[in-house]
């Protein structure tokens, strides 16, 4: 009636009452005159007000109480027709607002009596009502009766009157309080003294109070004393109440208007003071009931629990729980806990099915908890309520389970299709038939040790929308549906958790980003004021006090919520209920782990990680925790002693995969349900939403994952992510199709939560890695002693973790990898086979990784990841150091250009594998060397370049592979070549490195340490790659010996003169010399045995096939290296100070090695010997042709020979060149020194060659065939070197010298060769050469000899002893020399061809033939020059020359070659022809005397010598042979005989005795085959016979003692001839016809010769010469020769005629004797 004063509502308003005033005054006209009137009067009344007045309405309501008369008077009449007119017209009035508080007051005095007379009832309470609703002037008693009069229509024989009158109290209750709360909000503005209400008077209190707020108030006092079933004291004239009626009007005031009790302490207290008592008092019967116990028979209801009463208090409770909590803290504790109680077991089925509805309510108002925890269970001696309330709800649905329900369970199982009404007990039984029933679908429902209870849909998430507090309706309990008090049990809980975790959690969110603001603010220094440290502080008071409360919340709750979640969980059927609880346990878990209390949340876990695994599962992690956190303790729950129900394993769940246990044995199989794997699915949520909160829980996680991997037979592929694979061992995994295609989404979701690592903060991620590592160690254990299939669970997510987290990689590192390398150390193969696989993938993804700042410049990040690479250096397994290096080789493929300060570790891990580690490892480890060698050189740091050459060094060693030995010394020239491309640069940097560690050193005061130290860095890296290659050179295996010192040598020859000139000092002694010790030590004690292949089906050599000829080929290599050396760099090594040390300790070599018994090092030891004699003399520097680069010597060292050291030294000849050198001063350069040095260094080495002469060709002292005898090529070498060393030492060489090399050059020439070899030294016996070592001797000789001729006189006193040395070679022509005891075979003898392998060698002397002669023309041609020397007159020279040519001049066919004794006869013509007229000079020094009869001898031997001419000698031969004795009588009569007077006579007589003895025939009578062949020396005989007469009748005859010789002889011959002569006849005659022997008739034919010869030379002679006996003989001859005539042989009568003529001088006629006298 908004527009009720509008002028048309108030016109129209007119009209209708008079309308209404006139219709009763028509009603009553016959039956009631007196209305009639009142209403016409009435009429005139109205109508004069709206004549007279403006405010009509104003006026109206003035009036109201005459306007209303006529009405009331109506009703008065109780004539329904009229009473229903005037009510109508009443209402009209109302509803206008035009009634007067008297008026009202009239009008409801009228209702009351309609009301006692039950008349209009309907009518009635409209009318109240809308007295009451239009306008506020019925206060008071009008008000009271008004409302007394509702209430007792309520209570009238008519329904429909009843229902009204109850809507109708209902509306006017709440019209009072609306009332009261419009005059409250009029009066806000003034603010009133509260009057102190004294004492319990509420009559007193009321005075303060405004009116309406007045009748509120005994309104609702009146209410409270009538549902305790007192009387009112405001609705005075009630009669009858419902308690039922008065709760629902508490509960709906209590429920509209809280504001009401909370703003005025009058209400506040009617509160306190009324309300709880009687709802406390109200409470009892249901308290003290227990169902089951027998009850009394008493009809009072108030004994056994009423539904209708305890519903509605139970609203009223939970709206005064709801409101006025904070009024009434004492009073709620009170309720709650009776809350609680009604959930006992004993209470009846709909109470505490109510009960649960109520707390439920209370679940969705987490607010309201968190008071409730705050009031209650933080205060100290208060009842727990929350906590109380959470273990009722625990103990509530345990029980449902424990406790067959009383309830009727035909109405579920009948819904499920089943109309088996039985018992509880028949419902699993049915669940399990739908289960398998295939179409129908099964109830959700719990399942529990044969409990089944089905879940019904109770309400909305969030909301509680209870179904039996709101049967306001029903008197009697209703039946509750089976599995309606679980249901709404369970939405509990969820609601509970829901409420909790999402408040706390918005909080904790708010004040974290509150106090990140707040410390932003503080932190910026503008706004430092106090008020923000200030409000910082409240903050965290603020914190602190919210913190406390959130703590108290969980704790008190966790217990009770887990062990009801935990069975719920265990028995439920359904996914989405499982899913709600798992969500539930997640959603605790994690809140318990952002408020940090560790036990719940790990509780909570356990749970989740126990539901994942199947029923039983063995987890010790699981077992362990549990028992840590719940020690085996039940938990108290309301007095009652609840255990943790264990999971029962029957539940009917479909089973989705079978698979193994991990365990150490495992026991056949387990299976996984589908709720097995729906908690798997929650855990790895939780995993992947909360990790950052899970903390040491990541244990129990993991642990859990593990397993169910393991047992869905998941396996880690590449990176670390699990994929499905078959299992190993035992029985297959067995899955269904249903989890086959939830694995790739399972094994992503696991991979994802490795991934999500990344944003968990630092500590979170250590609790992370520490769980994986604590679970890789479990697995490690159960790995342990079996090659089973181990887990890899831990070691793949370690990588995945360690790959995610690339970016801070720093802070996990160390316990990452120090835990992989203990994986690596495993002896399951394929654990630490993954082990391997991790941390190489995890060290070459952190090196790819673009860090910042990169690692190029974080060199401490570079050597953290590369560390774990050398680590497993010290893991012996071969496939892990395999991985390893690949490993290398592809960080060296990639990131090989940016290792930088990494190089030595990764150098090292290639260095580190060993001998013993097999072939595929060392030739992995050597690609990645050879990779770094071809391409990395240039970029990684000079100071490892050592490093390289070291480990290139150490593959070299390696006897797995020969290729890859030999393949590492061509590393080491490569490495050389680069050392010397890049010498500079290296150079410098490595002095800067130096420079900056001595720096550190002298800081920390150590001695900076390296080896070579005093060498410059560069120069010890020189060293150190010679070193190497030194060690390689004394490698066992041969080719590698060759290899290595082939380069080393090469190295030092090519790039010597890099190093610095002092660092020579070092090469020569630490690594040539050194060297050289070691080859020398090796070769001598090597092994003489055999070598039958070199592996393989390799033949070897014969010269290579023991060790020791193997060494030998090494020693040649070493020493002909080192003696190049000194060689070619003298001009370096000389500066040194100690070079003549040096110099005399590679003699030392020489000699060992010249002197070794085997003939290729001997030989080479020679080579040596002589390649480092043909050193030029140093020049000074200023001569220097170029100075070579890496002589830039400071001062000091060239000094340092001529100052004191120099002079120390033993010079070996000269005290005074010494002296004469220390008066030089010694700025000057040291020209003499050089000279002084160079002379002990050249007599040094002639005191070598000495040692090794006289030591190898001293002759064996005995003979057996292992017997050492020196090879002819070593010996020719070494008298070869002579004539180059005596170049040197000529100066100082003497007469003693001259001896020992004497002695050296016979018994070279002696040293016979062993008949194997001589078919390849000698030549064929026919030939006549010299072999190279007698041409050797003979140069030597000339040498001498030419020095000598040119040098100083006291020089030539050496000839004597150079014409010894010759003439005892002459000597071997005829007699070979004797090699000690050795049985020496002449060369014609040794039988070459017959020689067995295995025979002692026979010993073959050589041919000494064709030597003996030529050094028979050496003696010839040096006598020829020297004869006239006054030393070869002292010495007997001449003398000597005959002595030795007087041998073969006697063997003469006796010789070994008939060449000798030619020879030895020119010879002696030659050396006499020049000699004996040197001898006559000297004839009276007597110097010559014994030379004379040595001459006659000689003579006397040649030409009647007693060896007989060969058989096959020509008559050509003979002659010739003839014509060379001629010659030799030919010297004696042109040399000898003329000087007869300066010439011994008994030699003179010799000589004369021989020619006759030539001249004469026949030397005997006796005919011997000898004298036969003299026979034949025609000539011969004819010269001597002519010299013997041109010197017997010569005028010079001046002794007559050789007259006498003279006519001695010719008788003799006469005789002679006589004698042949005759004999002849007689032969002749004796014989007739036949002819005479040939050697008769030429005997005779020479006789006859001989005959006319000497009458030839007789007529020459001087007459006076002649003796006439001689005459007579000669005469005496002619009458046998005349007897000869008869001959019949042509040639004697030819040789007869031309004897005969010559008789024709002596035809003279006789003379007289007197004449003959006188003459």
């Amino acid at each position: 009636m908004s527009c009720t004063n509008s002028p048309e509502a108030v016109k129209k308003l007119l009209e209708n009452m008079q309308s209404d005033l006139r219709a009763l005054s028509l009603e009553c006209k016959k039956k009631f005159p007196p209305v009639k009137e009142a209403a016409e009067s009435g009429i005139i009344k109205v109508k004069t007000i709206a004549a007279r007045s403006t405010e009509i309405l104003t006026a109206l309501k003035e009036n109201s109480s005459e306007v209303v008369q006529p009405f009331l008077m109506g009703c008065g009449t109780k004539e329904p027709k009229i009473t229903q007119l005037c009510l109508t017209a009443i209402q009209r009035l109302m509803s206008h607002e035009v009634v007067s508080e008297t008026a009202a007051g009239n009008i409801i005095n009228m209702l009351w009596q309609l009301m006692e007379n039950s008349l209009e009832e309907l009518k009635l309470l409209q009318t109240v009502l809308v007295l009451l609703t239009t306008n506020t002037v019925v206060h008071d008693e009008a008000l009271s009766k008004a409302i007394v009069l509702c209430f007792r229509l309520h209570f009238t024989k008519d329904n429909i009157t009843n229902n009204t009158a109850a809507a109708t109290v209902r509306q006017v209750v709440t019209v009072v309080f609306e009332r009261m709360v419009a005059e409250d909000e009029r009066h806000k503005d003034v603010v009133e003294q509260p009057v102190l209400v004294q004492g319990n008077s509420n009559r007193r209190s009321v005075s303060t109070l405004k009116p309406c707020a007045k009748d509120a108030y005994m309104l609702f006092q009146d209410l409270c004393q009538l549902v305790n079933a007192d009387a009112p004291y405001w609705l005075v004239g009630m009669t009858e109440m419902t308690r039922t009626f008065g709760l629902e009007l508490l509960e709906s005031v209590l429920n509209d208007f809280p504001q009401v009790f909370l703003q005025h302490q009058e209400f506040s207290f009617l509160l306190k003071e009324r309300v709880c008592p009687l709802v406390i008092k109200l409470f009892s019967p249901n308290i003290k009931f227990r169902q089951g116990s027998c009850t009394s028979s008493s009809p009072a209801p108030v004994e056994k629990p009423y539904f209708p009463i305890c519903m509605r208090l139970l609203r009223v409770v939970s709206v005064l729980i709801k409101q006025f909590y904070s009024l009434l803290v004492t009073e709620c504790e009170i309720f709650l806990s009776l809350l609680v109680k009604f959930l006992d077991a004993d209470k009846p089925q709909w109470l505490r099915a109510v009960a649960v509805e109520s707390i439920h309510r209370l679940c969705v108002q987490p607010q309201l908890l968190r008071s409730f925890c705050q009031s209650y269970d933080m205060k100290q001696h208060s009842t727990k309520v929350f906590r109380d309330i959470v273990n009722a709800l625990g103990s509530f649905i345990q029980s449902l389970f424990l406790v067959p329900t009383t309830g009727t369970p035909s109405a579920t199982t009948n819904q499920a299709g089943n109309n088996n009404s039985g018992g509880p007990a028949s419902a699993p039984a049915n669940s399990g038939m739908l289960g398998m029933a295939g179409g129908v679908t099964v109830l959700p429902a719990f399942e529990y040790r044969g409990t089944w209870i089905p879940i019904l849909t109770v309400t909305v998430q969030g909301s509680a929308k209870a179904t039996y507090l709101e049967m306001l309706d029903k008197v009697e309990p209703p039946t509750i549906p089976e599995g309606y008090a679980m249901s709404v049990a369970f939405h509990c809980l969820l609601d509970l958790v829901r409420g909790i975790t999402t408040m706390i959690e918005g909080e904790l969110g708010q004040v974290e980003t509150e106090s990140q603001t707040t410390t932003e603010t503080a932190s910026s220094p503008a706004q430092s004021s106090e008020q923000d440290f200030q409000s910082a502080s409240d903050q965290m008071d603020k914190e602190t006090v919210s913190r406390a409360v959130w703590e108290e919340m969980v704790n008190a709750c966790w217990c009770g919520l887990l062990a009801a979640l935990s069975l719920l969980l265990d028995a439920s059927t359904d996914e989405a209920a499982t899913e709600n609880i798992l969500k539930a346990e997640l959603t605790m878990a994690a809140l318990c782990g952002r408020l940090g209390l560790v036990t719940s949340r790990d509780a909570f876990i356990t749970a989740i990680c126990k539901g994942s695994l199947p029923p039983h599962y063995a987890l010790t992690v699981l077992n362990t925790t549990t028992a840590a956190t719940f020690s085996s303790k039940s938990y108290a729950i309301q007095g009652q002693n609840v255990q943790m129900i264990s999971p029962s394993s029957e539940s009917h769940q479909q089973v989705v995969a079978v698979g193994q246990p991990l365990a150490v044995q495992p026991q056949g199989t387990v299976m996984l349900t589908s709720k097995n794997i729906q908690c798997m699915r929650t855990l790895l949520n939780l995993a992947h939403c909360h990790g950052a909160v899970l903390g040491t829980s990541w244990q129990l996680v993991l642990a859990t994952l593990q397993h169910l991997v393991w047992i869905l037979g998941l396996k880690p592929g590449s990176g670390g992510a699990l994929k499905p694979g078959r299992a190993v061992e035992g029985p297959s995994t067995v899955l269904t199709t249903a989890v086959m295609t939830d694995l790739p989404v399972i094994s992503n979701i696991l991979s994802r939560l490795f991934e999500s690592s990344q944003y968990l903060d630092d500590v979170s991620l250590h609790h992370l890695i520490n769980a994986l590592c604590s679970l890789s160690l479990e697995a490690m254990d159960m790995a342990y002693g079996n090659n089973k299939e181990p887990s890899l669970f831990a070691v793949a997510k370690l990588l995945e973790t360690g790959l995610v987290n690339m970016h801070r990689i720093e802070i996990l590192w160390r316990p990452l990898t120090g835990h992989l390398l203990e994986v690596c150390q495993h002896p399951n193969s394929r654990m630490r086979e993954w082990g391997a696989e991790a941390l190489t993938s995890l060290i070459k993804a952190g090196l790819t990784f673009n860090h910042d700042p990169p690692l190029s410049q974080n060199q401490r990040l570079q050597l953290l990841l590369l560390n774990p690479l050398k680590e497993l250096s010290s893991i012996i397994h071969p496939d892990i150091r395999l991985k390893q290096l690949e490993c290398v080789l592809q960080i060296l493929q990639s990131q090989g250009d940016s290792l930088g300060p990494g190089w030595p570790l990764v150098l090292g891990v290639m260095g580190a594998i060993r001998n013993d580690q097999g072939e595929s490892l060392i030739r992995t480890a050597f690609q990645c060397l050879q990779l770094v060698v071809t391409d990395f050189l240039p970029t990684m740091p000079c100071t490892c370049l050592q490093i390289v050459v070291d480990v290139a060094g150490s593959f070299g060693l390696h006897n797995q592979e020969l290729n890859i030995s030999l393949t590492s010394i061509g590393l080491l020239w490569n490495i050389s070549d680069y050392f010397f491309q890049r010498g500079e640069t290296i150079e410098k940097e490595l002095n800067r490195e130096e420079a900056a560690q001595q720096k550190q050193a002298e800081e920390k005061g150590v001695v900076l340490n390296r080896p070579f130290h005093p060498a410059p860095p560069f120069d010890c890296l020189w060293l150190c790659l010679y070193a190497k290659l030194g060690e390689l050179c004394v490698d066992p295996r041969p080719a590698v010996r060759k290899s290595a010192g082939q380069t080393l040598f090469s190295t030092i020859g090519a790039h010597g003169t890099l190093l610095q000139h002092s660092t020579w000092h070092t090469v020569i002694w630490k690594v040539l010399f050194h060297l050289l010790d070691r080859v020398r030590e090796a070769s001598t004690t090597a092994d003489k045995e055999k070598i039958e292949s070199g592996g393989g089906n390799i033949l070897i050599h014969h010269s290579r096939d023991t060790a020791e000829k193997q060494w030998a080929e090494t020693w040649v290599l070493t020493l002909a290296g080192v003696a190049r050396i000194f060689n070619t760099r003298r001009y370096l090594l000389q500066p040194l100070g100690d070079f003549p040390k040096a110099w005399d300790v590679l003699l030392d070599h020489i000699q060992s090695a010249a002197l070794s018994k085997n003939n290729e090092v001997s030989l080479a030891a020679l080579k040596s010997f002589q390649e480092i004699l043909q050193i030029v003399s140093p020049m000074r520097d200023s001569d220097k042709p170029e100075t070579p680069p890496a002589v830039n010597v400071p001062v000091p060292v060239l000094i340092g020979p001529m100052s004191a050291p120099g002079l120390s030294r033993p010079f070996m000849r000269t005290d005074s060149i010494g002296e004469r050198l220390a008066r030089y001063p010694a700025s000057e350069p040291s020209i003499v020194t050089d000279e002084i040095e160079d002379l002990n260094l050249w007599w040094a080495a002639w005191n070598t060659w000495y040692r090794i002469g006289s030591e190898s060709t001293k002759p064996p002292l005995t003979c057996d065939k292992l017997t050492f005898i020196p090879s002819q090529p070593f010996l020719t070498a070494l008298i070869q070197i002579f004539p180059a060393l005596y170049q040197h030492i000529k100066t100082g060489f003497s007469m003693d010298d001259l001896q020992k090399l004497g002695i050296i050059l016979h018994s070279a020439v002696s040293v016979p060769i062993s008949s194997d070899a001589s078919p390849f030294i000698l030549p064929s016996y026919t030939e006549a050469v010299l072999t190279s070592l007698q041409e050797a001797v003979l140069t030597a000789l000339d040498v001498l000899q030419k020095a000598i001729c040119i040098g100083p006189e006291n020089m030539q006193i050496m000839y004597p002893a150079i014409f010894d040395q010759l003439l005892a070679f002459v000597e071997f022509s005829c007699k070979p020399p004797q090699y000690g005891q050795l049985e020496t075979k002449h060369i014609a003898n040794a039988k070459y061809n017959q020689i067995q392998l295995f025979a002692p060698a026979e010993w073959v002397a050589l041919n000494y033939v064709p030597f003996a002669e030529r050094s028979l023309e050496v003696v010839v041609d040096l006598y020829q020059k020297t004869a006239c020397h006054k030393a070869l007159v002292n010495e007997k020279v001449l003398q000597n020359v005959i002595k030795t040519l007087r041998i073969p001049l006697s063997l003469k066919y006796a010789c070994p070659s008939e060449t000798t004794w030619k020879l030895a006869v020119s010879s002696l013509l030659k050396v006499l022809s020049i000699g004996l007229p040197v001898a006559r000079q000297h004839a009276s020094s007597g110097k010559f005397d014994s030379m004379w009869p040595e001459l006659a001898s000689t003579f006397e031997d040649f030409l009647f010598t007693k060896s007989i001419p060969p058989d096959n000698l020509s008559i050509q031969e003979f002659q010739r042979n003839e014509s060379i004795d001629v010659e030799v009588v030919q010297l004696i009569s042109t040399e000898i005989l003329p000087y007869a007077n300066f010439i011994p006579k008994d030699f003179v007589g010799q000589i004369m005795t021989m020619l006759n003895k030539g001249s004469i025939h026949s030397q005997s009578s006796s005919f011997t085959e000898a004298e036969i062949d003299i026979r034949m020396r025609e000539e011969f005989s004819k010269m001597c016979f002519e010299t013997l007469l041109q010197f017997s009748f010569s005028n010079k005859v001046t002794t007559p003692q050789e007259g006498y010789i003279s006519r001695m002889a010719l008788s003799v011959l006469l005789k002679r001839s006589q004698d042949v002569l005759h004999r002849f006849i007689e032969d002749e005659r004796l014989s007739g016809k036949c002819p005479l022997p040939r050697q008769q008739v030429t005997e005779i034919i020479f006789v006859l010769k001989a005959v006319s010869t000497l009458i030839d030379s007789l007529k020459k002679t001087l007459p006076e010469n002649v003796d006439g006996s001689t005459w007579a003989q000669v005469i005496a001859l002619y009458p046998t020769l005349v007897e000869c005539i008869t001959c019949s042989s042509p040639e004697i009568c030819s040789a007869l005629k031309e004897a005969l003529v010559p008789f024709k001088d002596f035809m003279h006629p006789p003379a007289s004797k007197v004449q003959n006298g006188e003459s």
